[in-house]
Protein backbone atom coordinates (compact mmCIF):
# COMPACT_ATOMS: atom_id res chain seq x y z
CA UNK A 1 0.00 0.00 0.00
CA UNK A 2 1.43 3.61 -0.74
CA UNK A 3 0.24 6.70 0.77
CA UNK A 4 -3.56 7.96 -0.56
CA UNK A 5 -4.61 11.21 -0.11
CA UNK A 6 -8.54 12.07 -0.51
CA UNK A 7 -9.04 15.64 -2.12
CA UNK A 8 -10.65 17.58 -4.67
CA UNK A 9 -9.24 20.28 -7.30
CA UNK A 10 -11.58 22.85 -5.90
CA UNK A 11 -9.21 22.65 -2.23
CA UNK A 12 -6.38 25.03 -1.17
CA UNK A 13 -4.90 22.60 1.26
CA UNK A 14 -5.01 19.46 -1.45
CA UNK A 15 -3.13 21.56 -3.68
CA UNK A 16 -0.64 22.60 -0.95
CA UNK A 17 -0.35 18.95 0.49
CA UNK A 18 0.01 17.67 -3.03
CA UNK A 19 2.79 20.08 -4.32
CA UNK A 20 4.62 19.48 -0.68
CA UNK A 21 4.63 15.24 -1.35
CA UNK A 22 5.89 16.78 -5.03
CA UNK A 23 8.54 18.43 -4.25
CA UNK A 24 9.49 16.33 -1.37
CA UNK A 25 9.71 13.25 -3.92
CA UNK A 26 6.83 11.40 -2.10
CA UNK A 27 5.20 8.47 -4.06
CA UNK A 28 1.46 8.57 -3.20
CA UNK A 29 -1.73 8.17 -4.96
CA UNK A 30 -4.31 10.87 -5.16
CA UNK A 31 -8.18 10.10 -5.09
CA UNK A 32 -10.01 12.69 -5.88
CA UNK A 33 -13.73 12.93 -3.88
CA UNK A 34 -15.60 14.83 -6.56
CA UNK A 35 -15.35 12.08 -8.96
CA UNK A 36 -15.38 8.72 -7.02
CA UNK A 37 -18.05 7.76 -4.99
CA UNK A 38 -16.40 5.47 -2.58
CA UNK A 39 -13.68 7.87 -2.14
CA UNK A 40 -16.74 10.31 -0.30
CA UNK A 41 -17.96 7.34 1.87
CA UNK A 42 -13.44 6.80 2.69
CA UNK A 43 -13.09 9.94 3.26
CA UNK A 44 -16.81 10.09 5.87
CA UNK A 45 -16.27 7.19 7.78
CA UNK A 46 -12.34 8.26 8.95
CA UNK A 47 -13.68 11.83 9.73
CA UNK A 48 -16.63 10.41 12.08
CA UNK A 49 -19.37 11.55 9.16
CA UNK A 50 -17.48 14.80 8.28
CA UNK A 51 -16.44 15.02 4.99
CA UNK A 52 -12.69 16.48 5.41
CA UNK A 53 -9.91 16.82 2.93
CA UNK A 54 -7.07 16.37 2.24
CA UNK A 55 -7.30 13.13 4.11
CA UNK A 56 -3.95 11.33 4.13
CA UNK A 57 -3.75 7.52 4.55
CA UNK A 58 -0.37 6.08 5.46
CA UNK A 59 1.53 3.05 4.99
CA UNK A 60 1.45 2.33 9.02
CA UNK A 61 -2.03 2.72 9.14
CA UNK A 62 -1.92 6.09 10.64
CA UNK A 63 -4.41 9.16 9.35
CA UNK A 64 -3.79 12.38 8.56
CA UNK A 65 -6.21 15.33 8.17
CA UNK A 66 -5.90 18.59 7.04
CA UNK A 67 -1.97 18.45 8.33
CA UNK A 68 0.56 21.20 8.06
CA UNK A 69 3.72 20.72 5.94
CA UNK A 70 5.11 20.97 9.56
CA UNK A 71 3.03 17.45 10.49
CA UNK A 72 3.60 15.81 7.09
CA UNK A 73 7.29 16.57 7.71
CA UNK A 74 7.45 15.13 11.41
CA UNK A 75 5.24 12.05 9.71
CA UNK A 76 7.77 11.28 6.99
CA UNK A 77 10.31 12.29 8.57
CA UNK A 78 11.38 14.79 7.23
CA UNK A 79 13.50 18.07 7.98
Amino acid sequence: MTIRMYGAAWCSDCKRAQLYFDKQNVDYEYIDIDNDDKAIKVVRKANKGRRIIPTIFFEDGSILVEPTNAELAAKLGLS
